[in-house]
């Protein structure tokens, strides 16, 4: 685990070596059947989860698939395309219903011999208010109501405040450490491609996914095959995406 001592170390990679790592990514879609090892794995994990993610509660899970017999029942169940036939696929799993724990977890592995009494009062009271949505979402039924009169008068944190805001909250700090995975991988010398196609309802059934679990990507990893990149990289003028104000 990263030290609190650790986290405070300056960057050392130079703008340029990110440049390179970065643009040297690309959707891989054929793979050698070379196996990638678990050290590969479990350091690019660790890396994942140092992602930025909304109030530390890190709503995300991975499954690493590298059964054979696995991985075969779960090439048709991603149409059948070639990035699937990887020798390693990892479910990226987005986690609303992990908030209670992860409230719990905060204060359990503080890096520090005693926590400050406000992130206790933080995680043991302000969180869980903001995050629970309870029976049938009718508490976030009335936080909904509340802040559009308090915010009458100051600016307000207005969401997440329903159970579709709680879905999209763990989605868009999961697919941050989507992309710390990727790039992970991509230092190790290991392609990768994020997978969307694919029938959720088999998914589940395959992986036994929690019902409340969100399957945001199937991440095929391996070595690059012959032929793995299909197209040159194509993006949109900045210009057309960016407005500076």
């Amino acid at each position: 685990m990263t030290s609190f001592l650790n986290e405070q170390t300056p960057a050392m990679a130079s703008p340029a070596e990110l440049r390179a790592l970065i643009e040297s990514r690309r959707a891989v879609r054929r793979f050698t059947p070379e196996p990638v090892p678990e050290a590969v794995i479990r350091d690019c994990l660790e890396l994942a989860v140092l992602a930025p993610n909304s109030c530390n509660l890190q709503p995300w899970s991975f499954q690493v698939i590298r059964d054979p017999a696995l991985l075969a029942q779960l090439h048709p169940v991603c149409m059948s395309q070639n990035a699937a036939r990887a020798p390693l696929i990892i479910a990226v799993l987005a986690r609303p219903d992990t908030w209670r724990q992860a409230c719990r977890n905060v204060i359990d592995y503080w890096p520090e011999a005693e926590v400050p009494a406000r992130i206790r009062s933080f995680y043991s009271k302000t969180a869980p208010f903001q995050y629970n949505q309870g029976p049938l979402g009718l508490l976030g039924l009335f936080k909904r109501q509340l802040v559009r009169l308090m915010g009458v008068r100051k600016p307000l944190m207005r969401k997440p405040n329903s159970k579709a805001d709680m879905r999209l909250w763990a989605v868009k700090s999961t697919a941050l450490a989507a992309e710390n995975l990727m790039l992970a991988f991509q230092s190790h010398g290991y392609a990768t491609c994020p997978m969307e196609g694919f029938d959720e309802p088999r998914l589940r059934r395959v992986l036994e996914i929690p019902r409340q679990a969100i399957p945001i990507m199937l991440l095929a990893v391996g070595r690059q095959g012959e032929k793995g990149v299909y197209n040159p990289r194509l993006r949109f003028p900045l210009e057309q995406q960016v407005i500076w104000r």
